[in-house]
């Protein structure tokens, strides 16, 4: 039988009454005293003299699915954490719009920020993720993560 994992994907942009919503859900919860939010946005880049217009996000999302289970389980071991929230976009998604979500939340900030820092690296460094720059003249190439 095959492991269920929580999903991080979402089509399309993530939008920010999104975010706003998942903030304000936390209120209720009086053991937590800082949050740490880390929000990617599509750059609109001038790369060899064309604009990028959007990037469009694929995943092997089997495999992206089972390693970032296991950075949140590391996460959870490393730091003192109330919660983890992560959301990555899937599709083309514009300049100026938001692509990737992490959400950290612990009873003192260092925990938060640090752990979120760290989601965020090994994001980009470890999940079978891949991001195409797509030009204004509808040209595209790979992103290189930096």
């Amino acid at each position: 039988m095959k492991k269920e994992f929580k999903n991080i994907f979402v089509q399309g942009a993530i939008d920010p009454a999104f975010i706003s919503d998942s903030i304000a859900k936390h209120s209720t919860k009086k053991n937590i005293g800082a949050h740490s939010i880390f929000l990617g946005q599509i750059r609109e880049d001038l790369v060899e003299s064309k604009t990028v217009q959007a990037i469009e996000y694929t995943a092997y999302e089997e495999m992206a699915l089972e390693k970032m289970h296991e950075i949140r389980e590391e996460i959870f071991a490393k730091y003192d954490l109330t919660c983890m929230h992560i959301h990555h976009s899937l599709g083309a998604i514009k300049t100026g719009e938001i692509c990737l979500f992490v959400f950290t939340s612990s009873k003192h900030r260092k925990a938060a920020m640090e752990s979120c820092d760290e989601v965020v690296e090994r994001i980009k460094k470890e999940l079978p993720v891949w991001g195409r720059e797509v030009f204004e003249d509808d040209s595209h190439q790979w992103k290189i993560n930096n």
